[in-house]
């Protein structure tokens, strides 16, 4: 690894991208993306693959371009990211991602991307949704609103609905508040303290605080705060309870960047620290997690879950596994495109390169002074939140 952590970063944040960019860009997706996965998901893993690397990818595009070798670099990634989303939504495209124009029951997975894409486009409005032309941003419109034939299930899955209504709103279509409000409030129902929700009723010890729920959150409730007292209300609650989860995440963290592997969806690799990323690229941590230590925490992650032998194929795709080719870790629903999730970790490049973040000198994070001896302040659970 390079000695400049965010020059490794973008190196490997281009890792990821390049190969599912370049495809599409080529309108060849379909045709050259592998398929790695125990049961057949041909019918979404490349929805997949396209919406959760924008999801990562979009902090970093809508960054100001500015006279640098990396301003360059991300204009050209905003263009051909643009081009991307062209033939991702064109229903003559040989890629378009979603299901065939006349299919009535589109596969439930389908929403679930949907939303990853859509959450790119919150994340990016100026980049995305303004550098889009005008057929695109239709077409686009168009796809996100297809998905409102697939009903969510009583968990995470009311975000992913939640999500495309809220970039609707941002594109300035019409969007359906009821299906936002609905989410929101069962979703402050499942708050079970010390900052984490239940996926659901119930409490699951697994990273979809991460994965999807606490980020989603923040940023749906962000999309809507100034439309009424009560969202601008809840989103200060969400902000709060993100911000306690990310102390959680930071201790998470072992001296070696390897973290406890439990519960579902670990192929996702280092994406299980997207809500970290989401609150650091916000400039919100809690006083206690100083921005260079969580920058090489994260770090730490990237090179223990992106770097292992045999997580990358002969052309430059993600393998199933945490740490290395582990085909046994990925569920039924993990496929080739599902593992793209990972670069949600790569959300604080969507920080300046000047940012203290980027620019502080190197700090341990939490578990590396505790292993070492160091002493710091005990940790105690939030429950008023």
């Amino acid at each position: 690894m390079t000695t400049d952590p965010r020059e490794y970063w973008l190196r490997q944040l281009r890792r990821l991208a390049d190969p599912v960019l370049d495809a599409l860009c080529r309108r060849e997706l379909r045709q050259s993306m592998p398929l790695e996965s125990s049961v057949d998901r041909s019918d979404c893993s490349h929805m997949e693959a396209f919406g959760r690397l924008l999801c990562g990818l979009a902090p970093w595009l809508e960054l100001e371009s500015g006279d640098t070798a990396e301003g360059a670099l991300r204009r050209r990634y905003a263009q051909v990211a643009l081009e991307a989303i062209a033939a991702a939504v064109d229903p003559a495209s040989p890629d378009y991602l979603w299901a065939p124009p006349g299919e009535l029951q589109p596969p439930d997975q389908l929403l679930v991307d949907t939303a990853f894409f859509a959450h790119a486009l919150l994340r990016a409005p100026r980049k995305l949704i303004g550098g889009m032309a005008p057929g695109v941003r239709r077409m686009t419109a168009e796809l996100l609103l297809r998905s409102r034939v697939i009903t969510p299930g009583a968990n995470n899955w009311l975000l992913f609905s939640a999500m495309v209504e809220a970039a609707l709103l941002k594109m300035e279509f019409p969007a359906d508040l009821t299906r936002i409000a609905y989410a929101l409030r069962q979703h402050d129902q499942w708050f079970k303290g010390d900052g984490i929700y239940g996926d659901g009723r119930n409490f699951a010890f697994d990273y979809y605080n991460s994965y999807v729920i606490q980020p989603m959150l923040l940023d749906i409730t962000a999309a809507v705060a100034g439309r009424s007292e009560e969202w601008e209300a809840l989103h200060r609650k969400v902000l709060r309870r993100i911000r306690r989860y990310a102390v959680i995440q930071e201790r998470l963290i072992a001296p070696d960047g390897s973290f406890p592997a439990v519960g579902r969806s670990l192929a996702y690799r280092c994406g299980a620290f997207q809500a970290l990323g989401a609150v650091a690229l916000r400039r919100e941590l809690p006083e206690e997690l100083h921005p260079a230590a969580v920058r090489e925490a994260l770090t730490a992650v990237i090179v223990r879950t992106l770097d292992a032998p045999g997580t990358w194929d002969e052309n430059g795709w993600l393998r199933i596994g945490l740490c290395g080719h582990q085909p046994g870790i990925g569920e039924g629903y993990i496929s080739t495109g599902s593992l793209y999730l990972a670069s949600t970790a790569f959300l604080p490049l969507g920080l300046p390169a000047e940012d203290e973040f980027w620019s502080a000198p190197a700090e341990p994070w939490s578990s590396v002074k505790i292993w070492s001896g160091i002493d710091i302040p005990a940790d105690h659970a939030v429950q008023d939140l």
